[in-house]
Parts: C-alpha cells; sequence; structure tokens
C-alpha cells in the first residue's frame, strides 16, 4: 500500500501517486486533490449553493406546485421539507470527498467496484445532461425574451421551426455556447464564476416580485389566494409525489456533492456552508417563485408558471430586461456547477484515457441538446411527477447503496490506493460487485415500477407495473430504503475484504491544512 497520510482533522493524503498513475482507471482529474489544495471555505459551499438554487428551473418547482393547485402556505411547506430531507444523504455522501479528495465516480467505486461505478456514475451523468438541457432551455427562453423587448415584434414573431419561433432556437445555441465556452476552461473556473455570480443571482427574482406586489396592489390580494385543494384527501394525494418531487430536485447533488467536497478545507467547512446554503436558498427562492405566480395570476387571471413567459407579459422594457439578465445569470451558475461539473467527472471515469474534464462537459452539452428538454417542460405534471418523481426513486436507489456501504460497512474507512487499481480491494468480482447491483435494481423496480400518469406525464394511468402503483408516490424514499436494506442483507456475511474497514491510513504528522 502506498504511504498516506492523515492530517488532524481527519483528512487523507495519498502524497505518492507513482503506484497508480500507469493504471488505466485514474487519470489526473479523478486523482485524489492533495490536501494543500483542498481550499474551498463556507463561503465557497455558500456560494456554491446559491448560485445552484437560484435559478429558473428552482422557481419552477415553487411555481409548479401553485399551477398543481396549491396555496404558498402549501408550497412553501413542501419545498422547505424536501429540501430538509434530501440535505440528510448529501452530507453523508459529502464526507468521503472531504476525507479523501475524491470524486464521486471515485467514490462509488469503492461500492460497485472499479468497473460497476461506472453503472451509478452514469446513471448520474445521464440525468444530469437532462438537466443541463431543460437548464439551457429556459436560460434560451430568458434570452429570447430580452432581446425581444429590445427588438420588437419582428425577433417574438418570427418564423416557427419544429413548433418553436427561429430566433428562440437562436438564443437557446447562443446560451448552450456560453457555458461550454466557461466550462472548457476548467473547475477553478466555474469556481470562480460561481463566486462573484451568487451575491447578484436573486436581484433578477426580486425584481420580477416588486413589480408584481406593486401592479397587485401589495400582499394582500396575493396571500388572499386560496387552495384548489384545501387541507382534504385532495392535498395529501398531490403533496406525496410532490414532495418526492422537490426531493429528487437535489438527488443528484445528494450523490455527487464530492465532486465539490474534495476540495473543501475541512469537514466543518463544507458542512456549515451547505447547511446555511441549501434550505436558506430554497426557501427564499420558493418564496420569491410563489408570491410571483400568486401575483402573476391576480395580474392577469391565470397560473402563470414560467417566469420568462410571465415577464414578457410586463409593459416596462426595462424591468423585464433587467431582471431577466439576472436570470440568465443564475441559471448559467446553476447549470455548470450542478449539471455540467458532475457528468464531466462520469465520463471522464467512464473512460479515463481518452476523456478529461473538459470533453466530458462537451459531451453534457451535446446530449443535453438531444433530450429535447422542451418536451420536460411541456407542463408541471410532466415536469415534477414524471421527470423528477422517475428520476428521483433510481437515484435514491443509488445513493442508498452509497451511504450504507460507506458508514455502516466501510465505517468511513477506503483504502485510496486501490480505488484506482486493477484487481486491488474493489475489484470484486472481474470490477463489478454484485451485491451493490442487485440492491440498486430492487431499489430502482421497487420505487418507480409503479410510475403512473396524473395529467399528462408519458405513464400509463395505472402504472408500469400496477401493483407498484403505490410506492410511486413515494419513489426516492422507497429507492434508498430498499436499496440500503437489501444492500446490507446481501453483505451481512460475506467475508469479502469489502464487509470490514480498510485499515487506519498511516499517520505520518500532519499534513498541510
Amino acid at each position: 500500500m502506498a504511504l498516506t497520510t492523515t492530517s488532524s482533522d481527519g483528512r487523507v493524503d495519498l502524497a505518492d501517486h507513482s503506484g497508480i498513475a500507469d493504471s488505466r482507471f485514474y487519470n489526473p482529474e479523478l486523482a485524489p486533490v492533495p490536501v494543500a489544495q483542498r481550499n474551498w471555505t463556507t463561503y465557497n459551499y455558500f456560494a456554491l449553493w446559491m448560485g445552484m438554487a437560484h435559478n429558473i428551473p428552482s422557481y419552477l418547482l415553487a411555481s409548479g406546485l401553485i399551477a398543481l393547485g396549491m396555496d404558498w402556505v402549501q408550497a412553501l411547506f413542501t419545498i422547505t421539507l424536501g429540501n430538509i430531507i434530501v440535505l440528510i444523504p448529501m452530507l453523508l455522501n459529502s464526507h468521503a470527498g472531504t476525507r479523501f479528495g475524491i470524486p464521486f465516480p471515485v467514490f462509488a467505486r469503492a461500492f460497485y467496484g472499479v468497473r460497476g461505478a461506472n453503472l451509478a456514475a452514469l446513471l448520474r451523468a445521464f440525468i444530469a445532461c437532462g438537466w443541463f438541457g431543460i437548464q439551457t432551455w429556459v436560460g434560451g427562453q430568458a434570452i429570447y425574451v430580452i432581446v425581444g423587448k429590445l427588438a420588437g415584434d419582428g425577433w417574438m414573431n418570427a418564423s416557427a421551426v419544429g413548433g418553436q419561433p427561429i430566433t428562440l432556437w437562436l438564443s437557446f445555441a447562443v446560451f448552450w455556447l456560453i457555458q461550454m465556452l466557461i466550462i472548457w476552461r476548467g473547475m477553478e473556473a466555474v469556481r470562480k464564476f460561481e463566486n462573484w455570480t451568487a451575491p447578484l443571482v436573486s436581484v433578477g427574482f426580486l425584481i420580477l416580485l416588486a413589480y408584481v406586489l406593486i401592479k397587485a396592489g401589495g400582499f394582500g390580494p396575493i396571500l388572499s389566494q386560496p387552495s384548489k385543494l384545501g387541507w382534504g384527501a385532495d392535498f395529501w394525494k398531490v403533496f406525496a409525489p410532490s414532495l418526492m418531487g422537490m426531493i429528487a430536485f437535489w438527488a443528484t447533488l445528494s450523490l455527487n456533492m464530492p465532486d465539490f467536497t474534495r476540495f473543501g478545507g475541512s469537514q466543518r467547512k463544507q458542512v456549515r456552508g451547505q447547511i446555511l446554503g441549501l434550505p436558506t436558498t430554497m426557501t427564499f427562492i420558493a418564496i420569491v417563485a410563489i408570491l410571483t405566480t400568486s401575483g402573476g395570476a391576480v395580474l392577469f387571471g391565470e397560473v402563470i408558471w414560467d417566469p420568462a413567459t410571465l415577464a414578457a407579459r410586463f409593459s416596462s422594457p426595462v424591468v423585464v430586461v433587467v431582471a431577466l439578465i439576472c436570470l440568465v445569470l443564475a441559471t448559467i451558475s446553476a447549470n455548470l456547477a450542478a449539471n455540467v461539473v458532475s457528468p464531466s467527472y462520469d465520463f471522464s471515469n467512464a473512460f479515463p484515457r481518452r476523456i478529461t474534464f473538459a470533453l466530458g462537459g462537451l459531451i453534457t452539452g451535446v446530449i443535453g441538446i438531444v433530450i429535447q428538454p422542451w418536451r420536460l417542460l411541456a407542463n408541471p405534471d410532466v415536469y415534477i411527477n414524471g421527470w423528477l418523481g422517475f428520476y428521483g426513486g433510481v437515484l435514491g436507489s443509488v445513493a442508498g447503496v452509497l451511504v450504507a456501504g460507506y458508514w455502516l460497512r466501510a465505517r468511513t474507512h477506503l483504502d485510496l490506493e486501490d480505488l484506482y487499481k486493477e484487481r486491488g480491494r474493489y475489484w470484486f468480482s472481474g470490477g463489478w460487485n454484485i451485491p451493490a447491483l442487485v440492491a440498486t435494481l430492487v431499489g430502482a423496480v421497487l420505487a418507480v415500477g409503479g410510475a403512473h400518469s396524473a395529467s399528462g406525464n408519458p405513464f400509463p394511468v395505472d402504472g408500469l407495473i400496477p401493483f407498484l402503483k403505490g410506492f410511486y408516490n413515494y419513489s426516492w424514499v422507497v429507492g434508498l430504503v430498499a436499496a440500503s436494506l437489501v444492500y446490507l442483507l446481501l453483505t451481512a456475511r460475506t467475508t469479502s475484504r469489502e464487509s470490514s474497514p480498510a485499515p487506519e491510513p498511516v499517520t505520518e504528522g500532519e499534513a498541510v491544512v
């Protein structure tokens, strides 16, 4: 085993990479970050979450709940509870990134196998590609409205191609290109962009809210909008799948936060930054979205859940342009951090010798277009109950394996060098850990096998597997719990080295902090 050192706060450093540098499962971007270079602070993580949370799809979560019939109290309660719940597995998985300096796909190797980790990583990557496409589409819509307010009707009413104005497609392409140029410069460029945009991203939403409040006559008419569901059975039927959708919104990050916490200056800094960042910023954007959407209903007599569409109804070009420019910056910030960094690492993990971080980002961008994100935003039911509910259950199963494996089986100890070796500790059966694969499959089938349609998503009314229909309303929880239990059951009596904790790293004095 190569010599590792442990700093006073428990972070492990692999000083010599010569033993793994020639491995086909290693490249410099997947390698453990030296402790001396793990310098992200509490503010960096707070700024990261502010940048990721304050974006148009986050707004659509809250506005979508209003469109589904909730009032402001019900929507705020659902979103706040969902974010508190998803923060738990997020912090549990973040620990390994800070302790060992490794990204998510390398962390997954400890439990899925050096090759099997590609399954978990690519599941996460393709969902991130979908999110990249969604964010890019809504950002393109914002650019389309901005230019339309300045250029006039000729831009807004251009000839249609594929059901959309050609100028909207052009805006989509420009927004896509801007993001690719930033990601091509690497992870440090992403960090700098997050830091300077974080204080600005809420401005656009506040401008929209202020305009609506003035036009609607204050908070009174907005807060008096009644729930269409009440607090009886109709509400609880919508609440359960909506809560799973709120959790699923960040289920991707609950897996791949090691991609960011690997740069953490300490466990305390990353934990504190995330606790300060996620619940507070998401609650803020939820309040703004709920009030703005409810105010729009007062003004225009209908619930307009898309902020770009709502802004296009405003009579003041200055308000629209300034607000949407801020929202464009917000969406770029969120998209880079949440939906490009992770799949870039994931695609690189699948082909370490051929795909760099930048090339992985380009692949993400191309797949994000192929997925046709405009279809995923067709209506609130497709967005929340179809898209979010389905992938949330699948990723909940992966999270269940990682949490159970790291905290209950490995007990937070990993053999850092062997994570990059062929036929090492984490080779298992030809590079695959069968118990983890079985647990993920069982958890995913139970969670999403009963996927069904409420009002527009593509699943059958009776569910894909009818007798599992009841589980789908709790998809993320079902996937997490089922996969955890199956994994623990299948590994309970194994005598393999995977079931017992790795030896503590050799301490050669304190590493540089």
